[in-house]
C-alpha cells in the first residue's frame, strides 16, 4: 500500500471491505471509471482526464452531507487492496440514496461487485438510516444486474430508450433495496472495540 498506515476499514465481509476515499488513490479512480468496461457499463461516452477526476475527487474528499463515498478494497490474499469505489447519493428529506459502483477491471466477475454493494447497503441502513436505495443499470448489462440481485436489490421498472450500449438505444432498469429486505445481520466495523 502507498500509505503509512493501513486503512480505517468500515465494513468487511467474505474478504471484501469499505473504507474512506483516499487522496492518493486518485489515479486508480480514474483508471477504473476510465475503462471501457465502467464506461460502456455508465453509457457515457465521453472520457474524462485525469486531472479533471482528480480535481472532482478534492471535492469528494472534502466530504458532503448528501454522499457517502467509499473505496472498495479486496482483502482475499491478506492486505487490503484498493479495487473499486462506491457511493450513496443521499436525499435526505426522503431518506433515499441512488447508488453507484465502479470496480477495477482485474477484480470484475469474482464477486467484488456483488459484496461491495451488500456492504454498502448495510452502511446505507445500518448507520445512515435510508429507507431505500435505488439504482440504473443498463438493460444488457446482465452481470451488472445479476450482482445486484444478489446483492439485495429488485428489478422495479425499465425506463425505455434511456441508454446508450455499444452505440444503440436501450433500456435501463430502474432496481430498489428496502431495508426490511435485506435478509443479512449488519457487519458495520465497531471502531470503538
Amino acid at each position: 500500500m502507498s500509505e503509512m498506515n493501513p486503512p480505517v476499514l468500515w465494513a468487511r465481509a467474505d474478504g471484501i471491505a469499505l473504507g474512506a476515499l483516499r487522496a492518493d488513490l486518485a489515479h486508480e479512480y480514474w483508471r477504473w471509471e476510465s475503462d471501457p468496461g465502467a464506461v460502456l457499463g455508465y453509457g457515457r461516452q465521453v472520457p474524462e482526464s485525469s486531472e479533471s477526476r482528480a480535481e472532482g475527487l478534492q471535492h469528494q474528499l472534502r466530504g458532503a452531507p448528501d454522499q457517502a463515498r467509499f473505496t472498495v478494497y479486496d482483502m482475499r490474499a491478506g492486505d487490503p487492496v484498493p479495487c473499486g469505489m462506491a457511493s450513496l447519493l443521499i436525499d435526505h428529506q426522503v431518506r433515499t440514496a441512488e447508488f453507484v459502483l465502479v470496480v477495477a477491471p482485474e477484480v470484475r466477475g469474482k464477486g467484488v461487485g456483488t459484496i461491495a454493494t451488500r456492504l454498502t447497503l448495510d452502511y446505507a441502513f445500518h448507520v445512515i438510516g435510508l429507507d431505500m436505495v435505488w439504482l440504473k443499470v443498463l438493460e444488457p448489462n446482465t452481470a451488472g444486474r445479476n450482482a445486484y440481485v444478489k446483492a439485495g436489490f429488485q428489478k422495479v421498472g425499465t425506463m425505455r430508450s434511456a441508454g446508450v450500449w455499444k452505440g444503440r438505444r436501450c433500456g435501463e432498469v430502474v432496481m430498489d433495496a428496502l431495508p426490511e429486505d435485506f435478509p443479512w445481520p449488519s457487519v458495520i466495523v465497531d471502531t470503538d472495540h
